[in-house]
């Protein structure tokens, strides 16, 4: 008894070409796919670390603006000048003064005697705050505040 084999059923593997093609291929889908997710983490981190700048500064921003809107009088900086610190006297004379400063990358608040407080994280580090006294004689208080917000990294 003789049996003929067909061609179709020798075949059953991969030849070698086939397989270095179909790793090639396989390599470069991979490869494209972890670019991806490397691009899409990177921009991640990027957009969380532009959003905690922006907040840090919004925050404090906020709190020294509704100080200084509730404030009595500007004790320093003088009418026309600058400075690092800014001293305010409140309504309530225990919060007198009520001074903010820059220490060690952190703007802080002093209420009176009680203790500063920090009003920025240790996420950032603040640098270039300054307070400048643009009032007139007469008329209510004028303050430019000016700062440099840094992610750390």
């Amino acid at each position: 008894m003789f049996v003929k084999i067909s061609n179709k059923e020798k075949q059953k593997g991969f030849t070698l070409i086939e397989l270095i093609l179909y790793l090639s291929l396989s390599a470069v889908v991979i490869l494209v796919t972890s670019m991806f997710l490397i691009t899409l983490l990177e921009a991640r981190v990027k957009n969380q670390t532009i959003a905690t700048v922006n907040q840090e500064g919004n925050q404090a921003m906020s709190i020294i603006t509704q100080t200084l809107r509730n404030a009595v009088v500007i004790n320093s900086p003088a009418i026309g000048t600058d400075s690092a610190v800014l001293s305010v006297d409140m309504e309530l004379a225990p919060n007198n003064p009520t001074v903010f400063d820059l220490s060690d990358g952190v703007i802080r608040m002093t209420e009176g005697s009680n203790p500063p407080v920090a009003l920025t994280s240790n996420l950032v580090i603040i640098s270039n705050l300054k307070f400048r006294n643009l009032s007139r004689p007469g008329t209510p208080g004028n303050v430019d505040v000016t700062f440099n917000v840094e992610h750390i990294h």
